[in-house]
């Protein structure tokens, strides 16, 4: 079975997607990941799990060669609400940012590979694919947009269409309550999502935590990511 390397993995929102599309998945994360979908879990620090695979030629121990890493290095530095609101106001901290390092040493691995982060990281990354969850079946409401970019080195992968949104975000928004059929998946109060209406517009259901789901991508968007990589590897050893 092919292999994923998941890197900054967190719950797993982005395991689940790759799992659905025929790999296999292994998490790597700084912080213990009880909750963690994927077949296996490291707690350890990306960078230097990707310093090891450089040294062993795209494998690691334990766990053999990887077909794909990906990669969701934290986005505080970078994401809107800390450029926006938060500077604006004077709040927050100093975040680190971990794109470079974590690019350069996928570029030496050699494997293909792809870096997720929000929209609104300014050019952190080369948005070459571009998700939010209304490209897919979504079911019934409540519903959740989270706009997501991604870097894809080694193979492509197609843009779907991004049709126009259905209403608006529920909650508060620059003084005004609207009510709408989407929901903003993460904080607290002025009609932000509860725990259960989270779990229901990602699609995840293996954790509750809400630290979690904010961070979550939906699986639907690595599964959309993991089909092209599959057909890309058929592709490959056809021609072998």
């Amino acid at each position: 079975m092919p292999k994923v390397l998941d890197l900054y993995c967190c719950a797993g929102g982005a395991a689940r997607g790759y799992q659905r599309a025929g790999f296999e998945v292994v998490g790597i994360d700084i912080e213990n990941r009880p909750n963690y979908c994927g077949d296996e879990f490291a707690q350890r620090d990306a960078l230097a799990v990707l310093e090891e695979l450089v040294k062993n030629d795209g494998e690691l121990e334990h766990y053999g060669r990887f077909d794909l890493v990906h990669a969701s290095p934290p986005c505080q530095a970078g994401c809107t609400i800390t450029n926006g609101t938060n500077k604006a106001k004077g709040w927050g901290r100093q975040h680190e940012q971990l794109v470079p390092a974590t690019r350069e040493l996928l570029d030496a691995t050699g494997l293909p590979y792809v870096i997720e982060q929000p929209t609104g990281h300014g050019g952190l990354i080369r948005t070459d694919l571009r998700l939010c969850m209304d490209m897919f079946p979504i079911g019934e409401p409540p519903w959740v947009q989270r706009h997501r970019d991604f870097e894809i080195h080694g193979f492509t992968v197609e843009q779907p269409k991004h049709s126009k949104h259905r209403g608006y975000v529920r909650g508060m928004r620059h003084g005004v309550y609207r009510d709408g059929p989407y929901v903003a998946a993460y904080g607290n109060g002025g009609g932000k999502a509860s725990i259960i209406e989270m779990q229901h517009a990602l699609g995840i259901d293996w954790t509750s935590e809400r630290e979690e789901l904010t961070e979550a991508i939906p699986p639907a968007y690595t599964e959309w990511i993991g089909e092209h990589l599959s057909r890309s590897l058929a592709e490959s050893l056809s021609m072998s």
